[in-house]
């Protein structure tokens, strides 16, 4: 399934070919192994308030969003082999082509569209 990722806030498209990583194996492996993460390509990895990046051969710009749907934490351009990033409140965490958020200029406190949503449906 891929994902599209929009920031509201800004009116920019952060991935259009977002992949989800939802189950034990594929949030532990995220983008370990690969070569590159090309440009409208992602990663969300849902439930999660954390990432490594050991074993990665790139850097990647990185957004930690809430239950909301709100940016609570952003890194550029997150460097391979770092032991730890997160932020505290996050519920699931984006990764991205370094550069992108620059480029769209997104911050803390931006909204974020994800279709389809990543959030399991509510029980009545």
């Amino acid at each position: 399934m891929s994902l599209l990722v929009v920031n509201e806030t800004r009116q920019a498209r952060l991935a259009d070919r977002c992949q989800l990583a939802r189950n034990f194996w594929s949030r532990g492996l995220g983008l370990m192994g690969r070569a590159s993460l090309e440009p409208g390509g992602g990663l969300l990895i849902y439930p999660e308030w954390s990432i490594h990046t050991f074993f990665m051969r790139f850097p990647i710009d990185v957004v930690f969003v809430d239950r909301q749907d709100t940016v609570v934490g952003i890194r550029h351009a997150l460097p391979p082999y770092r032991p730890y990033a997160g932020a505290w409140g996050a519920r699931y965490v984006l990764e991205l082509p370094a550069g992108v958020l620059a480029a769209t200029a997104t911050q803390v406190g931006d909204h974020l569209a994800v279709t389809p949503s990543p959030h399991p449906p509510r029980r009545q």
